[in-house]
């Protein structure tokens, strides 16, 4: 039978598709099912149709399968932040292994690589150290919410529900940030509704409160706070932060970023210290690192151990080798690996970024790591070292080709290359399989309850 969109079927679930969503054939044509896992039984409705596949979402689970379990959140079925809380652990790591191998197969056409099973996060709940709460004048309603006249219908703070912009789900409680972080949440929430000032509307563009951003420091259990508004009032922002500093002794930071941009990013066009510091610090492995607002820093501290402790084991390093880092970031990989190296060269093109690099190496009294500002398409071919490892790190979009071209020009004996997305890893190293061998990928995960799966792969230059 061919589907049509709004139709509601029965249909069995067969399979998992990267993305995270249940996979159904009809008549050979693909199904996308929201909500649903393989070896469900689901009544969804069709709400989008191509030429060769349809999108559903599960309106009924009419026989579940054997790897489901009860997810924690009352959000889970809505809230864009863990949609696999409903998933076994255990099935969660498979599926994500899966997805790294099917990915090399299908878009970078290699087969026959080790692909190891998944490293499991430590923490399943109460693992990420930074949160992004967005304000808005329209809350999003939970089904049960609907008809009961005793629900607030309008402020919101709190996560989207995939799909929509101007509405939120109004979190009460975020399983996967520690609980202080909950309590920290409604205690802005609290200031916010008592305040004269509106939250900021994501179609009107007007408004006052836009961000509640929490960020936490897994090693010493310290808290950063940062308001983000759409205009400058001390007057009222610096109260919350003498209220939020007196009932929490953890809290050793907060700040307002200030933005009048259209824009729903929670970066500020300018910031103010309000209480203590406008950092923390944490630590990986012997290293400590200063965290801004606006700072990149991985949000699992644990799975960001276990990650470049995965780097550094591909990498191999006996003390004498030249190394490039590109996307060096804030310096935490070229840190991590210091010790290990002759020296290492580090290539960005954020200037806060390098400004945080050097700062880490001072901090921590690393001195043979240099970094180097700029577009890596226009950086790398000036820079003058011939390097004996390369590490490459790119975001989600992957490498652009020129980037690709050049690595292989300066043919290092050995390639690490970090990945947060399979589909652009598969992409890139299909593009250097003719020079190097995909010797080995080991994924580790660092967003449990999440479709999200981090690869490291490890390539060694041909030498026939």
């Amino acid at each position: 039978m061919a589907v049509k969109k709004g139709e509601v079927v029965d249909i069995a679930v067969t399979d998992m598709a990267f993305g995270g969503r249940g996979l159904a054939r009809v008549d050979g044509m693909a199904l996308f099912i929201d909500g649903a896992v393989a070896g469900d039984t689901v009544r969804a409705r069709v709400f989008k149709k191509k030429k060769s596949f349809a999108e559903a979402r599960t309106l009924e689970l009419l026989e579940p399968s054997e790897n489901r379990v009860a997810p924690r959140c009352e959000y889970a079925s809505w809230c864009g932040g863990c949609k696999w809380q409903f998933l076994d652990y255990e099935t969660q790591l498979a599926y994500k292994r899966d997805h790294v191998v099917e990915s090399l197969g299908h878009i970078g056409n290699i087969h026959g690589v080790t692909v190891h099973p998944t490293l499991p996060s430590t923490h399943l709940f109460g693992y990420r150290n930074k949160m992004e709460f967005s304000c808005s004048d329209s809350r999003w309603l939970l089904p049960h919410e609907l008809n009961d006249p005793e629900i607030e219908k309008g402020l919101g703070i709190g996560l989207h529900v995939p799909g929509t912009f101007s509405k939120v789900i109004d979190i009460k409680q975020c399983h996967i940030q520690p609980e202080t972080g909950n309590r920290l949440l409604e205690k802005v929430r609290e200031y916010i509704k008592a305040s004269d000032l509106p939250v900021y509307g994501l179609r009107s563009h007007e408004g006052f409160w836009r961000f509640v951003m929490l960020r936490h420091s897994y090693h010493e259990d310290r808290w950063m706070v940062n308001i983000v508004t759409a205009e400058d009032r001390p007057d009222v922002v610096q109260p919350l932060a003498d209220e939020l500093v007196a009932a929490f002794p953890e809290v050793a930071s907060v700040v307002n970023n200030i933005t009048s941009r259209k824009a729903g990013v929670a970066v500020g066009e300018s910031e103010k210290c309000l209480a203590g510091e406008p950092f923390i610090t944490d630590r990986l492995g012997d290293y400590t690192f200063n965290i801004s607002a606006n700072s990149f820093f991985q949000t699992n501290t644990p799975g960001a151990e276990a990650l470049y402790t995965t780097v550094e084991k591909f990498a191999g390093l006996t003390g004498t080798e030249r190394v490039i880092d590109l996307y060096s970031g804030t310096g935490t990989i070229p840190i991590w690996l210091s010790k290990g190296a002759s020296e290492i060269t580090g290539l960005e093109i954020v200037p806060s970024a390098i400004e945080d690099a050097n700062e880490n190496c001072r901090r921590n009294g690393v001195e043979n790591c240099r970094f180097v500002l700029g577009d890596i398409r226009e950086a790398l071919p000036g820079v003058d070292v011939k390097p004996d490892v390369m590490i490459i790190d790119p975001p989600r979009a992957g490498m652009h080709k020129e980037v690709v071209e050049r690595v292989a020009e300066l043919s290092p004996d050995r390639i690490v290359y970090v990945s947060c997305n399979p589909a652009t890893l598969a992409r890139d190293l299909e593009m250097l399989k003719a020079q190097y061998e995909i010797c080995e990928v080991q994924p580790v995960d660092m967003f449990p309850h999440t479709f999200h799966i981090e690869a490291v792969a490890r390539l060694e230059k041909r030498r026939d």
